[in-house]
């Protein structure tokens, strides 16, 4: 992945939905990132979009000129005019080119990102799931993401979030990629980015018991025979004891 280096962030607009103070330290119940924004000088590009509780509502799409919603139904209920997004990230630009100027073009400084893979749903072969790849502590947000299915890139099916916003200014990312689990099939999630020294990949594969093999279990039989054995042995010997005891109660007679 051949990437320019020179990049630097604009800034982010967050918005926090504080519950009512009660002390000295105030506990968020939300928290909405209302217009959180970058623009990079990488591409270049940038990003406009609206989350809540960290998930993404909608993002901008900056060449179609259209607000894009996570999920369609969102758009019942609310809209967004994509020029307001479109508007911010044209400021965001101007403030990028005032402040490389002023930091005489100082590169951002690369972070390594971490990688995790799991499923939606406890797996079991042939039923339909979902692998989520979650990518963590991204900085500076420009990744290339992909899956891998027994060695191979898999083209479709996946979708992405945007590059969601952090506490810390860094970003994460999750893809998803709905199958079906398979005992033939294996997969990996592949990261690229700056901050890697090679591409990073995250292994799934599903977890199906090894069968046991013939010695073992002729031993598991062997031992099952011997403890039923020894289970008719002690069995017989306690009813042939309760019979002699028997016996002897009634031989005796009075004094």
């Amino acid at each position: 992945m051949i990437l320019n280096r020179a990049l630097i962030l604009g800034a982010l607009a967050v918005t926090a939905i504080m519950s009512p103070c009660g002390g000295e330290h105030i506990v968020a119940d939300h928290v909405a990132s209302y217009g959180a924004l970058f623009y990079q000088s990488y591409g270049p590009s940038g990003q406009y979009v609206h989350e809540f509780d960290g998930d993404e509502e909608f993002y901008v799409d900056l060449e179609k000129k259209e607000t894009v919603w996570r999920l369609p139904i969102f758009s019942e209920f609310m809209s967004y005019d994509p020029q307001g997004g479109l508007r911010n990230v044209a400021t965001g630009k101007y403030n990028l080119d005032v402040m490389m100027k002023n930091s005489n073009y100082t590169a951002a400084t690369n972070k390594a990102p971490e990688v995790t893979v799991f499923l939606k749903s406890p797996v079991a072969l042939g039923q339909p799931n979902t692998l989520i790849c979650l990518v963590d502590n991204i900085f500076p947000p420009v990744l290339n993401l992909t899956w891998l299915r027994n060695g191979r890139p898999v083209t479709e099916g996946g979708s992405e979030t945007s590059f969601l916003t952090k506490e810390d200014h860094s970003f994460l990312k999750i893809s998803y990629l709905p199958f079906l689990p398979s005992a033939d099939d294996v997969y990996d999630c592949q990261v690229e980015h700056w901050g890697l020294d090679a591409p990073l990949l995250k292994h799934w594969e599903p977890e199906i018991p090894s069968p046991m093999s013939e010695l073992t279990e002729t031993v598991v039989c062997a031992l099952g025979l011997a403890v039923g054995l020894v289970g008719i042995v002690v069995g017989t010997v306690f009813i042939i004891q309760g019979l002699r005891s028997g016996g002897a109660s009634t031989r005796q007679g009075p004094l």
